[in-house]
């Protein structure tokens, strides 16, 4: 009699090793989670008996209903897992007094890591008016095993699709930033002149963004530059920028009417941006011979020009609102401006003037007109400038693109 027992219990702990293998094995071939959860399904089910089954599991600070078998989904929603779970801190059969939402289930299992909760197994049998020992309870101790192997395996499975979803994100923002490098002129590609000393400064926040600024001769005697600022950061800004930026290589030409070109640009940056983002412009035509500046500032900050001689700093004020603000620009005021030799200008974005100090962002502009208000080169302005920013940026005052765009009038 005593060798029959020890064979049924000898039997049962093979039965019960070999199911933790199956499960075991299923792991290590690395199926993905909807089959591990059917594996797991089929298994309490048809194999364990058991009838009913819930799994809650940790995602993000947020419980998530990872299986729901054997009960109906309006029963499965109307169980909240901090109100009626968390209570629950080791694996228990669930008695009378216990809350009425857990009605029909037998067992709790809770599941955790470092001491918090990642995980909740309800289990309940079908047949409540059964002879003999509740499935669930007879097999109670197997499937807290079982279910702290499909648990952990969800938890890693979805944290190693993360770190796989980072990595594409990281390689896709590495793309994005190597093509939109190209798009911002090097020093070899600007125009070549002895009228002109060109500085340049780009430094996109999030290794792209919504930064741009071109300088090109577009006859012998004129040079087009222009600044502009997308609306937001990141690879949507830069997707818009790098499409604004041949929209304008094809329309900026010698004979461009500015005010055209303006209502032109405006039409594609609404088509490009469906109206979720705009841009801020300043553009400008430079004349090497009668040294005329045309230009429209379309609701860009206002770039500075320091007559050196006469020491007087103004703002290039005139133009209209920002591109895509609107579906017509309702005005443009086109701005001209004869050019004292020896003078200096200075266009910039807001991301080296607005500055982040603790909970609000304040302005920078007088210092960068400080700076650039001075008999010195602008060469000399330029790496002050850099001086600047590197400070601010080791600061984390920093929060947004920034580009510079300095022409010195010889």
């Amino acid at each position: 009699m005593v060798t029959q027992i020890k064979k049924k219990r000898l039997k049962l702990y093979k039965d019960r090793l070999n199911i933790i293998l199956d499960i075991a094995q299923t792991i290590n071939e690395d199926h993905n989670i909807e089959d591990l959860l059917s594996e797991f399904e089929i298994l309490l089910r048809e194999e364990l008996e058991v009838g009913k089954v819930l799994v809650f599991t940790l995602t993000n600070d947020i419980w998530h209903n990872l299986l729901i078998s054997g009960v109906t989904k309006e029963e499965a929603n109307q169980i909240n897992v901090e109100e009626d779970l968390l209570c629950y801190k080791n694996i228990e059969s669930i008695t009378i007094s216990h809350p009425p939402k857990l009605k029909g289930f037998d067992a709790v299992i809770p599941l955790f890591h470092r001491y918090a909760p990642i995980g909740y197994v309800l289990i309940g049998d079908i047949e409540e008016e059964q002879q003999g020992i509740s499935p669930t309870i007879k097999h109670l101790k197997l499937i807290q095993i079982i279910s702290n192997l499909i648990i952990v395996f969800v938890e890693n499975k979805r944290m190693q699709n993360a770190l796989l979803e980072q990595e594409v994100l990281k390689k896709e923002m590495e793309l994005a930033s190597k093509i939109q490098n190209q798009l911002v002129p090097s020093e070899f590609q600007m125009p070549k002149t002895q009228k002109l000393n060109i500085q340049t400064f780009y430094q996109p926040h999030m290794g792209v963004g919504g930064d741009y600024y071109d300088i090109f001769r577009l006859s012998r005697q004129n040079i087009g530059f222009c600044m502009a600022d997308v609306s937001g950061k990141g690879i949507a800004a830069a997707m818009v920028m790098s499409n604004f930026q041949a929209v304008m290589r094809s329309l900026f030409t010698t004979g461009t009417n500015f005010k055209k070109l303006i209502h032109l640009l405006n039409e594609r940056v609404n088509a490009s941006a469906n109206n979720e983002k705009f841009i801020t412009l300043f553009i400008g035509r430079y004349n090497v011979v009668t040294r005329r500046l045309t230009y429209v500032n379309a609701g860009h900050l206002p770039p500075l020009l320091y007559d050196v001689k006469k020491k007087h700093l103004s703002h290039l004020e005139k133009g209209c609102i920002g591109l895509g603000m609107l579906d017509f620009v309702p005005s443009v005021e086109v701005g001209k401006v004869k050019i004292p030799k020896g003078a200096k200008l200075l266009a910039f974005t807001d991301g080296v003037v607005e500055l982040d100090k603790g909970n609000q962002v304040e302005s920078n502009a007088q210092e960068i007109e400080d700076i650039f208000s001075t008999n010195e080169s602008l060469e000399n302005n330029f790496n002050e400038l850099r001086g600047i920013i590197d400070k601010f940026v080791s600061k984390g005052a920093v929060f947004d693109d920034i580009s510079l765009l300095g022409l010195e009038f010889k």
